[in-house]
């Protein structure tokens, strides 16, 4: 008995296998991004750690504020990063309206960080420098680093690429 070859009808392809496609696609613009975020995540670290447990802790009452203080210089680390190396292909020649975008973002971004270090301190009554990294630095870092990439991506350098 001869088998005929198989036919097989095109499979469409889903939502999950169209979301890997499009990251591998996206791999080098996601390592650049990633290249800056680690930078001002350094720069951010090293702020809110000083200001809040180091020798410059005269805001170390004020842990929220410390950490917006943290946010704002380590986002002008990483608007030069992300305008001039991530996102050079797409960014306009509007650069005021993307600078208040970016800033916009990153007040968002800002928020779900905070919003973290806030319930951690305030809700679970976790005060100890570990605690505030884990919340500030960890969880809010992650949620706040997937939002501010696809609010660049589609809101902020959504110039030709």
């Amino acid at each position: 008995m001869s088998r005929a070859p198989a036919t097989t009808a095109p499979v469409a392809r889903g939502w999950p296998a169209r979301t890997v496609l499009g990251v591998w696609a996206r791999r080098g613009e996601l390592l650049r991004f990633g290249s800056v975020g680690a930078i001002a995540f350094v720069v951010d670290l090293a702020v809110f750690n000083l200001m809040l447990h180091g020798p410059v802790d005269v805001l170390a009452h004020k842990p929220i504020t410390v950490r917006i203080i943290a946010a704002a210089v380590a986002t002008l680390v990483a608007w030069v990063g992300n305008r001039y190396w991530t996102f050079a292909a797409r960014r306009t020649r509007r650069r005021g309206r993307e600078l208040l975008e970016f800033g916009a973002v990153n007040v968002g971004g800002l928020a779900i960080s905070a919003g973290c270090l806030a319930v951690s301190r305030y809700v679970l009554g976790l005060d100890s420098p570990l605690a505030d990294n884990v919340a500030a630095n960890g969880v809010g870092l992650v949620l706040s680093t997937v939002f501010r990439y696809v609010m660049y991506r589609t809101v902020v350098f959504r110039g030709v690429g």
